[in-house]
């Protein structure tokens, strides 16, 4: 039976049919795009329902976040959040914390509510707003609990002595890793590694862990995502992690798809080599489901976090002269891709840095030199700093682009002040021009590196408005037409699924995000506040419980 859905208005970003007033649907796949009248040749002779929920409602594509990660997120989520800015979260909401002081009281609280002999674990911290951490100052809060302070952008940790003799952390075992200070008690990148191996009986525990995976499903469906993309499955452990993702999340009462792209670099501790990865890689898309599915992709990294200001800058560097961290060196990083590359694999590469994403962009041109390809689906993952001359670079090399742009929002304003100067911190991101360029532009959370709120991100990019309230380059502004189109079709493309969804357009997926305000006609300082009323994930209806005013 055909169900025909009638709203105010159906944005359809498909240019040649860019509005509609009715959509009709049959086993999950849109059958037709219009009007009640020029559907009328259906109408007359298949059985059917008209469906008027949504008439006072403006339906679009289903939202696409295709760099989401569920695993670090079901192992954030529950855990204590201390955090720079507020957070809404379905269960309950996160002040502001934004000194020293205000995050140590807070820390100080929860080490008094927490149940005793139990491990504390906050994430959210960031030194910049919270001041210098050390194995000391966590030591000040209690040396015998173990309590563990999780940067802000999940790449560096801080222990306490309770936490090291829990783990059994000592120089001995520690060895001369890099990327570790223990007399810090400071993991980070590489070192970060190291210490999650050893937390990870905790953090994994099946009910802790299931735990965190049902709430992260609560925060995707609230934000109005019928796709998602899991950028970096297997970075705890990848068996594990598919088991339990399969058991909460690959279920019919789940309203959206999960598109799983394994991270090459976690996999090293299972496979000594590349090619041992490529050879599992290839045997990942026999697993699929309806919600979950693998195709040919691999992320790879090239340089640290952003948040952790390890971002690899080229001149004049940070404003204290360092120049930040590789995850992957230069020729790791090239004999990597060159596997994938050759073997015919899309590749997403995390670069923050403009000197990481230099790197990205000789290793791509050198590979298209030795073996071209077209339409490759390089993708330039979270694009924090960069330079219009690499804009250009991108554009002629063929390669997308998915950001973060919430690190405008979040960290301009003191980035300018105590990081990176003025002028880079105002135009990170610079959406604008890749737009113009021609380059397929996505928005993504990196979740939790942002909240998962495709229309809180669509509204960063629009408006450039920073956390204090400054517009940061209005000059890389998007339109809201462009903003939209970064979380539905520009996102479809990133994930190679664009024949599928991202658009309402016949014989496409019957995903719709129901919204209660046009998000084209709004006030473009409105567009975070619109409610998502639902969604519609391969035509059945998921209601949105209502969100707390902002």
């Amino acid at each position: 039976m055909l169900t025909v859905f009638k709203a105010r208005s159906v944005i359809t970003m498909n240019p040649s049919q860019p509005r509609a007033e009715a959509v009709a649907v049959r086993d999950g796949r849109i059958v037709e795009v219009g009007s009640l009248e020029s559907m009328a040749p259906w109408l007359a002779t298949q059985p059917h329902e008209i469906d008027e929920r949504f008439a006072d409602a403006v339906l679009t594509p289903g939202f696409i976040d295709p760099h989401l990660h569920p695993t670090m997120a079901a192992v954030i989520l529950p855990m204590s959040f201390i955090t720079a800015l507020p957070w809404q979260l379905p269960w309950g909401d996160v002040p502001a914390t934004v000194d020293p002081a205000g995050y140590d009281a807070r820390l100080n609280e929860l080490h008094r509510d927490h149940p005793t002999g139990e491990p504390l674990i906050v994430w959210g911290y960031h030194p910049l707003w919270h001041g210098p951490m050390s194995r000391e100052r966590i030591n000040g809060v209690s040396r015998e609990r173990p309590i563990v302070v999780w940067h802000r952008s999940f790449h560096e940790l801080y222990m306490n002595d309770g936490t090291l003799e829990w783990l059994g952390i000592d120089h001995e075992s520690a060895g001369r890793r890099a990327q570790i200070d223990l007399e810090k008690g400071h993991f980070f990148e590489n070192g970060l590694g190291f210490a999650i191996a050893r937390l990870n009986p905790f953090l994994l525990h099946p009910d802790r862990y299931r735990d965190g995976l049902e709430r992260l499903q609560a925060v995707v469906h609230q934000g109005g995502h019928t796709t998602i993309g899991d950028m970096a499955v297997g970075i705890f452990d990848f068996d594990m992690e598919m088991r339990t993702t399969r058991e909460v999340l690959d279920r019919e009462s789940v309203p959206f798809r999960i598109e799983m792209i394994p991270t090459a670099l976690s996999l090293l501790r299972r496979f000594d080599s590349q090619k041992k990865i490529l050879r599992f890689a290839d045997t990942l898309p026999e697993t699929n489901s309806e919600r979950l599915r693998f195709a040919r992709r691999i992320k790879l990294f090239a340089d640290g976090a952003f948040f952790s200001q390890l971002a690899q800058v080229g001149e004049p560097g940070y404003i204290d002269g360092h120049h930040g961290e590789w995850m992957m060196t230069p020729e790791t990083l090239e004999a990597a891709a060159r596997v994938y590359w050759n073997a015919g694999y899309r590749i997403h590469l995390h670069v923050t840095g403009d000197l990481g994403l230099e790197l990205g962009l000789d290793i791509l041109e050198k590979l298209q030199w030795e073996r071209p390809r077209f339409n490759h689906g390089w993708t330039f993952e979270h694009f924090g700093f960069s330079t219009p001359e690499q804009v250009q670079r991108i554009a002629a090399l063929g390669a997308n682009v998915s950001a973060n742009v919430y690190y405008l929002h979040e960290l301009s304003h003191i980035y300018a002040r105590e990081g990176i100067g003025y002028e880079r911190a105002s135009q990170m991101a610079r959406l604008k021009s890749c737009v113009d360029a021609g380059i397929c532009t996505a928005l993504h959370s990196d979740f939790t590196m942002a909240p998962a709120q495709p229309l809180n991100s669509a509204w960063v990019a629009v408006n450039r408005i920073n956390c204090e309230g400054e517009m940061m380059c209005a000059e890389e502004r998007l339109s809201a037409e462009e903003a939209l189109a970064a979380i539905t079709i520009s996102a479809a493309r990133i994930l190679g699924r664009e024949n599928e969804i991202g658009s309402i357009r016949a014989g496409k997926m019957a995903d719709f995000t129901v919204l209660g305000t046009d998000p084209l006609t709004v006030e473009p300082a409105q567009l975070a506040d619109i409610p998502v009323l639902a969604t519609v994930f391969e035509g059945r209806i998921h209601p949105i419980a209502p969100s707390p005013a902002r």
